[in-house]
């Protein structure tokens, strides 16, 4: 059935079977997290970054909450193809066949620049990252004792949202399909964005000028890639604006 001949109510239905279908490999993947968390724990405690410092635990229930909390986050990396492909696949019936195509090539680009995102942040800023806080520790004095929930809280606050940044070239791709943003636009604005990652920076790292250009650099490099990949969609656009209406004119 065509999605433009469906009612409101199987509209809520398909939409409710979509979300049923993710809500139970959600549950498969959080078991499958239970799993994997603990080695995932230890290779992270065990790896160059982190083996030189003690991890302690300050309250009875530190490592239960660093356990589920790995837990969760394997859970939702690994939900969120499937996500993304519900999603695809509700919208889909509404869009032309190259659309089709293109849209559901966002998936694996997604997930792609996520995992690209995490992977910069944890083997490039956040060594960086840690040296700051263990230099300004040893001048000021102090000995740091360092709690096994604080460390991976402030892993997972660092790099996940890293992660979610990188997906910038893809949210802007999907915007310009939708007509809600054009190349013209991003170029004029390019200033002010600089001055948003700039303060996105500023509030994801420490007062470090170092740590600061680590994550500007980056984030205004893909800055300018979503431009180049906004005007390639804004092109393509165009093309198929042009071919529907040559279309529309050879029926009439």
């Amino acid at each position: 059935m065509n999605r433009k001949d469906m009612t409101v109510l199987e509209h809520i239905m398909e939409l409710r079977k979509r979300l049923i279908i993710v809500i139970v490999f959600f549950v498969i993947a959080v078991i499958v997290g239970l799993f994997t968390a603990e080695p995932m724990i230890k290779f992270l405690q065990h790896a160059d970054l982190a083996k030189e410092l003690t991890m302690n635990a300050f309250r009875i229930t530190d490592p239960m909450k660093v356990y589920f909390q790995m837990s969760f986050v394997i859970a939702c990396i690994l939900t969120s193809p499937v996500l993304l492909y519900q999603l695809w696949a509700f919208i889909s019936p509404g869009l032309y066949e190259k659309e089709r195509k293109v849209t559901l090539s966002y998936i694996p680009a997604t997930v792609l620049l996520f995992l690209l995102g995490v992977a910069f942040s944890y083997f490039v800023l956040f060594p960086f990252v840690l040296r700051f806080m263990t230099n300004l520790s040893e001048k000021l004095g102090i000995h740091q004792v360092i709690g096994i929930n604080e460390y991976f809280h402030f892993l997972f606050q660092l790099t996940i949202p890293f992660g979610i940044l990188f997906e910038l070239p893809i949210v802007v791709m999907f915007l310009t399909r939708l007509g809600i943003v054009t190349p013209k636009f991003l170029a004029k604005i390019r200033r002010y964005a600089y001055f948003v990652l700039l303060v996105i920076a500023g509030i994801i790292t420490p007062p470090d000028v170092m740590s600061q250009l680590i994550v500007t650099i980056p984030l205004c490099f893909l800055y300018e890639v979503s431009i180049w990949i906004s005007r390639m969609s804004y092109k393509k656009m165009q093309r198929l604006e042009r071919q529907r209406s040559e279309e529309i004119v050879n029926e009439n």
